[in-house]
């Protein structure tokens, strides 16, 4: 099992960071400009598992960014993710695999090069269709943003799965990937 993740742990977490300063902004502007602009993916660990994974590249809490949370998410074989809902939108770019979701109950089938798009206010989760091989999405959303305005809802339906699928008793997230051009 990964690195206890947000979807799980108890542990305070920064949704929104504040702004302070002076009134132009002087002192955050010079922060921003200091910061990296690249963030070496290599350095980044999947947390969770056993049969759904997530590397969280872009947050609010890193101090990078104030709108966006970027992730990948690996789904073991036969793995699912948790069934949740919440209020923003979410693109789900599919680098390999195959699979579907479940949205307010209406099943959806992906595949690698296309993009699952997770509309506000649905209670969804994530499934991959093959029982021997994983398969991986980039996660685009602008949550930090909903919660920003103050529109909060966030609901788990059914936690992720503590126990691996059948087909992927020993699998583990591909923490370091060579060919990331939808390897067949």
């Amino acid at each position: 099992m990964g690195i206890e993740s947000h979807y799980s742990s108890k542990k305070d977490r920064v949704f929104v960071r504040g702004i302070t300063g002076h009134y132009k902004l002087k002192d955050e502007l010079a922060r921003l400009r200091a910061l990296p602009r690249v963030r070496k993916g290599s350095e980044i660990r999947f947390v969770d598992g056993p049969q759904a994974y997530s590397r969280h590249y872009v947050e609010p809490h890193d101090g990078l960014t104030q709108t966006l949370h970027i992730h990948l998410e690996e789904y073991g074989p036969g793995g699912k993710s948790q069934k949740h809902g919440h209020v923003n939108e979410a693109a789900f770019y599919i680098l390999d695999g195959k699979g579907y979701e479940i949205h307010d109950g209406i099943r959806y089938d992906w595949q690698a090069g296309d993009i699952a798009v997770v509309h506000n206010n649905c209670v969804h989760q994530h499934f991959n269709a093959d029982p021997a091989k994983p398969a991986r999405a980039l996660v685009l959303k602008t949550k930090p943003m909903y919660m920003f305005m103050n529109m909060l809802f966030q609901h788990l339906v059914e936690p992720r799965p503590t126990e691996p699928a059948p087909g992927g008793r020993d699998f583990q997230a591909r923490e370091s990937e060579q060919d990331r051009n939808h390897a067949k």
